[in-house]
């Protein structure tokens, strides 16, 4: 048994799970987890039928939810570190040995993978850039941390962050508003340089106007986690 556990949150990824696993199984030894959240199509069938190790959700809990179900996995197994992996392929496993490197080395809590702490080859949308920059500067108000990309779910946590996850995780769209709590809590952050791909299947369930709301609930609670 490995002392990081890799979770991958996966909701309707029948184009890119078995690759996203594959990849992830030649790059390292790491022991990782599916949590097939409520898929509708046939993501768990092809969990199941090549034996890949996952929990099964049997409703759509949305991504918090399936990473507060890995988290509380993580405890526990007693794993050391946590890493979060998409399943569609955005999160490149080769980056990985890096994040655990720089939190084994650095002695930090945190450790984002970023695609703007250094120049990177993301080529992101313009709204999705206008919706980073906003958060950007909404934390650096509310904590006084220089996050450059708040919204990457690629991270790797500590075991003491296992433990506050295990116990509460925002149910969606939880990047930004843990940052604050963490902050609140004297928990260390830091950023690296990581590359992201496009999706290797499947679609975003970031809508134009999802992005509104998203804004507005993750500043709203991230003010009233921060002043209570």
């Amino acid at each position: 048994m490995s002392d990081v556990l890799v979770i991958i949150p996966a909701y309707n990824e029948e184009k890119s799970i078995f690759q996203t696993v594959t990849k992830l199984r030649n790059y390292n030894d790491y022991d990782y987890i599916v949590i097939n959240d409520g898929s509708k199509d046939s993501t768990e069938a092809i969990l199941h039928h090549n034996e890949l190790p996952y929990i099964n959700l049997p409703v759509n809990l949305g991504i918090g939810g399936a990473m507060q179900t890995g988290f509380r996995y993580a405890r526990k197994k007693g794993y050391k570190y946590a890493i979060q992996l998409d399943a569609d392929g955005q999160h490149d496993p080769n980056d990985l040995q890096m994040l655990v490197d720089a939190i084994q080395l650095g002695n930090q809590d945190m450790i984002i993978g970023s695609r703007f702490v250094e120049k990177s080859q993301y080529k992101g949308s313009s709204v999705r850039r206008v919706g980073i920059y906003y958060f950007y500067y909404l934390i650096l108000f509310l904590t006084g941390n220089k996050i450059t990309d708040p919204t990457s779910g690629y991270r790797i946590i500590n075991k003491e962050i296992i433990k506050e996850f295990a116990n509460y995780y925002p149910v969606d769209y939880p990047e930004v508003e843990v940052l604050v709590d963490l902050a609140k809590k004297k928990f260390s952050v830091k950023e690296i340089k990581v590359e992201m791909n496009n999706r290797q299947g499947g679609t975003s369930s970031i809508t134009p106007v999802k992005s509104i709301y998203y804004m507005i609930k993750v500043s709203f609670f991230s003010l009233i986690r921060r002043v209570l």
